[in-house]
């Protein structure tokens, strides 16, 4: 039985395109929201929080501001979170939309309370719009949503499948990580997320697991405590 109860998942916008580079692929959200179905049948209490980088890439485009373009970052994940929300409705999870910047059409805006009160009846909780100020990662988003909730764990579903001593991409002698401590990563620079979402964690005492998307049942994997990817702590 998993040591976690109460778990945040940030899944990247990436992952739900698919093998494609733009835009959503409905058979890649489905792939997600039945893990979470999985485990939303096992009494988990689910927040997820999405990218938006199958959307929207800020840094990749210097022809607008930095607030614009995180300001268009953090629409782009609300439509990541419409099509996940739509995906688990079709699953018959209980899920809401929250916002952190205001789409009453389409989404409920964030109220922390609302937001315990939706986890502990069950409700799989959406968390759209990042920290619904510029100049934040998702990465951020998350830790900020972890920490709030206090979350057990918070789930780093990326595209890599853990922390590396150095580019595995580049160095066939790279060295993955098991375990590692947030100021190892901190001290020595290691490309996991955000420096500001790994302090929030760290200040909040809420274990971080960096683990590949797109391996097999990943989420219910890292969920469940198994063996996978790299955890901080």
């Amino acid at each position: 039985m998993s040591k976690y109860k109460r778990i945040i998942i940030k899944i990247s916008g990436e992952a739900l395109s698919g093998k494609g580079s733009f835009g959503v692929n409905e058979s890649e959200t489905e792939k997600i929201a039945f893990q979470i179905k999985t485990l939303h049948e096992k009494g988990y209490e689910i927040g997820l929080v999405i990218g938006g980088g199958n959307i929207w890439r800020a840094r990749n485009n210097g022809s607008v501001d930095r607030s614009t373009a995180d300001y268009m970052g953090m629409l782009a994940t609300v439509i990541n979170s419409l099509a996940m929300q739509n995906s688990l409705d079709k699953l018959k999870v209980p899920v809401v939309v929250m916002s952190a910047i205001r789409v009453e059409k389409v989404a409920e805006p964030f109220v922390l309370r609302k937001a315990l009160d939706s986890l502990e009846k069950g409700k799989v909780v959406i968390f759209a719009g990042g920290t619904g100020s510029p100049y934040f990662t998702t990465d951020t988003a998350g830790a900020l949503r972890a920490s709030e909730v206090q979350a057990d764990v918070y789930l780093c579903a990326k595209n890599v499948d853990g922390i590396y001593d150095k580019d595995p991409r580049q160095f066939s002698d790279a060295k993955k990580y098991e375990k590692i401590g947030f100021m190892e990563v901190i001290e020595k620079q290691l490309k996991a997320m955000d420096i500001t979402a790994m302090s929030m964690c760290m200040e909040n005492n809420i274990p971080v697991l960096i683990f590949d998307c797109a391996e097999n049942n990943s989420i219910i994997n890292a969920a469940e405590g198994k063996k996978i990817g790299t955890i901080i702590q």
